[in-house]
């Protein structure tokens, strides 16, 4: 069983974990360097308009977390989503989970819709994305990574 709830400053370390071995993994994340539970504090202190949520099983673990805050370009009504699911454990409805608590904490903090930015070659985030309604309105191409590595990332949309 999943469950959904507010993130708060306990939940950082094992969401800096959980971030940590999606980006080992790689592939789907523009991240590219692990995080610190200090850099989730700080990412979750930057904006008092963020939004963070965590999905959790029955023993508590955390399975996946999403956050959504104001898009530095594009406006004050628009939020920037990113979401993480546990490596090896997509398909469990996580996702569905978290987006329905991310949407509906969006519409209350008045935000007018979601932009989500993912890279071309990430799948199964492409699926996820479109699957919960978002559609396309645009491209980046030739994104520079942290790395070096260069990418496209697709541009998608959800209207609040």
């Amino acid at each position: 069983m999943i469950t959904v709830r507010r993130a708060g400053p306990m939940d950082a370390r094992p969401m800096a974990e959980l971030l940590n071995e999606v980006i080992a993994l790689g592939g789907t994340t523009a991240i590219t360097e692990p995080v610190t539970r200090e850099d989730l504090l700080n990412w979750m202190e930057a904006d008092p308009r963020s939004i963070w949520h965590v999905a959790e099983d029955a023993t508590g673990q955390i399975m996946g977390f999403q956050w959504v805050d104001p898009h530095l370009k594009l406006g004050e009504t628009v939020a920037q989503i990113a979401s993480f699911a546990r490596v090896g454990k997509t398909g469990l409805g996580i996702g569905s989970k978290l987006f329905d608590a991310t949407k509906r904490a969006a519409r209350t903090a008045g935000y007018a819709w979601i932009n989500a930015e993912i890279r071309a070659d990430n799948e199964g985030g492409l699926i996820y994305y479109q699957s919960r309604g978002f559609e396309d309105y645009g491209r980046i191409e030739g994104y520079v990574m942290a790395n070096g590595q260069v990418v496209d990332k697709v541009l998608k949309r959800y209207d609040l």
